[in-house]
């Protein structure tokens, strides 16, 4: 029994202790058993585990209660779980292959010992006998799990003992542990109640280094994984916990031996602790050092290619917060290995790779040809560029000459090529990384993986680009058209006047048509010019009086034949374009007329037809269309019925209309006439204005 249960503050360090290893044990019982598959070697660590998380439940309640059975009961189920350990490794030492000769010896040996740990926990006379000889078989057993430890790892082949080294380490130090508890308890006829009292804790801290061996060995038929950034994490807490206790116990001594100043020293060396404390954990180069040191020595891969995968397309996606996507592109490539940035080059219209962008680095005026040396030896291979390895061993690369402004790029590293489709889109120059590190095969395979996505990545987005400005000329060369076809009816309407101008010169009368319809026709004009030179070719739409609008172009027409009348006008007001539709419906009003005879009809009303919308109907009398040419003709841009048509006039009205939400409906007969029928939506306020107005 150990000797401190008189001192309360070891004995609540000791059942904080045991508390702890008995959650830890039973947590990390529980996953195994809910991960495991079947076989011996999950079933013996499953043994094991719950042996200890009993053993430290029945350590705590002996501390809690005091009593002497529950200590000898504790004993017990100490030599319960640690046969539990010693099955288990006999189970590896068979699994590696070794001899059976001597895993038979062993587990011979371990049987005994076993027995012999559990059969003296039992008190017998004389007590002092019994208690050397319970420390003996303790100090014998945890020499036995040493050898056990040693003859696994000697018996593995050499590149199989990665796979075991954490746990090896932390059974390792377990029974090391033990061996110093019972060697000095055997030397002085007593246990130390302090080391006691901290022997939860040690086998608490264990099994986050057995969870990473059972990860490492899926073929235990025990499905676990341990990520790399929880062992990142873990491991930086664990640091930062020890040094943290540093400075704490540097901190205690200079209180206790510093005399008048110890107080003022204890504060001091606290603050300079935890400032140096922060400067580390904010500091990226550490960082990187400390992940590539546990990936060396943790991991059989040098990166989690899962989460580094979800990293590099959640960057190229945009939601790292870069300010471009060829800044995401450069720092995608640059988290991979450790890099703080660099610049990347992209192919532009004439074939040339130019600086397009730069992350952490300063501006470069170096551009690359299109048939470079750099360019073709990418293009050609597909291979990145390590500048130091290049600068060392240039035999590698096929005679390559490097550009001389590559050399100005301070911290340059490496040229990554981004090959999309076998073809070669640019490449990014990564600069030197925080940390040292080989650029080996896994390096290597990473990158190329990575810049083939990141060159998908930049072609999508420079297709896009293209297609945009496509859609831009188009609606600029279809806003051309328009304007061209308006053009053509005021050139028609300015030849008109020509033709009459030698019988009608002296008519005062025309003289002022005259002037009114240059006037009208310069209007136009300058209208359309302002809308060829604005970056948008539609305004915003305001309110427009559609009587008023329709009134002035049956004036404007009134002089031609036939005229126009409008027999119905309602007072609306619509939301569109005022000039847009002006001309829109001066164009199929002067369709009607065309298709009239001079003696024929051209009728125009205006109309609510319900509470959102108002209708311009225009009917002629005129030779009419076919059905098949309304469906199939009528409103297919240059096509037209006319000889000097342009067969764009009734695309445009109908593309007009249903961009304001309006439409235009045709119904027409050969031989009898047409009717246009313009629907518009009505303004708010004329709207609200009319339900009021039936309402009442």
């Amino acid at each position: 029994m150990p000797e401190l249960i008189g001192d309360l503050q070891l004995l609540d360090i000791g059942k904080a202790g045991y508390i702890l290893a008995a959650v830890a044990h039973g947590l990390f019982a529980l996953y195994l058993l809910l991960a495991w598959r079947g076989g011996r070697a999950g079933a013996t660590l499953l043994a094991a585990v719950l042996g200890g998380s009993l053993w430290s439940v029945g350590a705590y309640l002996a501390l809690a209660n005091g009593d002497h059975w529950l200590f000898v009961a504790t004993g017990m189920l100490d030599a319960l779980r640690i046969g539990a350990w010693y099955a288990f490794l006999l189970v590896l030492l068979e699994l590696s292959g070794s001899d059976r000769g001597l895993i038979r010896r062993m587990a011979s040996a371990a049987v005994v010992v076993s027995i012999a740990l559990a059969v003296f926990q039992i008190p017998f006379e004389p007590e002092a006998w019994a208690a050397r000889g319970a420390m003996l078989c303790s100090l014998l057993a945890a020499v036995f799990g040493l050898v056990l430890v040693e003859q696994l790892i000697r018996n593995l082949p050499p590149d199989g003992r990665w796979g075991l080294k954490p746990m090896a380490i932390g059974l390792v130090a377990a029974f090391a542990f033990d061996v110093y508890l019972y060697a000095e308890g055997s030397m002085f006829q007593r246990v130390d109640g302090a080391v006691w009292a901290v022997r939860g804790f040690v086998h608490a801290l264990i099994l986050p280094l057995v969870a990473l061996t059972v990860a490492r060995n899926p073929d235990w038929r025990v499905h676990i994984s341990v990520s790399r950034q929880v062992v990142f994490h873990t491991s930086a807490l664990l640091a930062s916990g020890a040094y943290l206790l540093l400075v704490a116990s540097a901190g205690y001594y200079l209180r206790i031996f510093g005399g008048d100043w110890g107080r003022a020293f204890q504060v001091a060396l606290v603050f300079a602790g935890l400032l140096a404390l922060s400067v580390v954990a904010v500091s990226g180069s550490l960082r990187a050092r400390l992940r590539v040191w546990l990936s060396k020595h943790l991991f059989a891969y040098k990166y989690d290619y899962r989460s580094e995968w979800l990293g590099f397309t959640q960057a190229l996606a945009g939601t790292s917060g870069q300010g471009s996507p060829k800044e995401a592109v450069i720092k995608a490539l640059a988290d991979l290995v450790e890099s703080p940035g660099g610049g990347i080059w992209l192919r532009d219209g004439s074939g040339a790779l130019r600086f397009q962008g730069r992350l952490n680095m300063p501006e470069c005026d170096g551009d690359e040809p299109a048939d470079g040396p750099l360019a073709s030896f990418l293009g050609n291979s597909g291979w990145i560029v390590n500048l130091a390895e290049y600068r060392s061993r240039r035999e590698l690369y096929r005679a390559l000459t490097l550009p001389a402004w590559l050399s100005r790029v301070e911290s340059a590293w490496l040229v990554v090529p981004l090959v999309s489709n076998g073809e070669l889109v640019g490449f990014v120059v990564l600069l030197s990384p925080r940390t040292p590190m080989d650029v080996d095969w896994e390096v290597l395979d990473l990158l190329k993986t990575a810049q083939h996505q990141a060159a998908s990545y930049l072609s999508q987005l420079q297709a896009q680009e293209a297609l945009l400005e496509a859609k831009k000329f188009d609606a600029f060369n279809r806003m051309s058209a328009f304007v061209v076809h308006d053009l053509k009816n005021l050139v028609a309407q300015l030849s008109l006047l020509m033709k009459n101008a030698e019988r009608h010169r002296d008519n005062p009368e025309f003289q002022q048509d005259v002037l009114d319809t240059v006037a009208h026709v310069e209007k136009r004009m300058r209208a359309l010019m302002a809308q060829l030179l604005e970056k948008s070719p539609i305004d915003p739409k305001r309110a427009v009086d559609l009587t008023a609008l329709v009134s002035r172009i049956v004036a404007n027409k009134s002089r031609q034949k036939p005229a126009p009348a409008l027999t119905e006008h309602a007072t609306v007001t619509v939301l569109a374009h005022a000039d847009r539709l002006e001309r829109i419906l001066g164009h199929i009003v002067q369709n009607a007329m065309d298709a009239t005879a001079d003696d024929g009809k051209v009728t125009i009303r205006v109309a609510r037809v319900d509470g959102a919308r108002a209708l311009v109907s225009v009917s002629d009398t005129g030779c009419g269309m076919s059905a098949e040419f309304v469906r199939d003709g009528l409103f297919k841009p240059f096509q037209s019925t006319k000889s000097s048509g342009m067969g764009i006039g009734a695309y445009e009205s109908r593309q007009y209309l249903q961009e304001i939400g309006g439409a235009i409906e045709v119904a027409s007969e050969l031989g009898v006439g047409t009717e246009m029928r313009v629907l518009l939506p009505l303004c708010a306020d004329d709207g609200d204005a009319a339900r009021t107005s039936r309402a009442n």
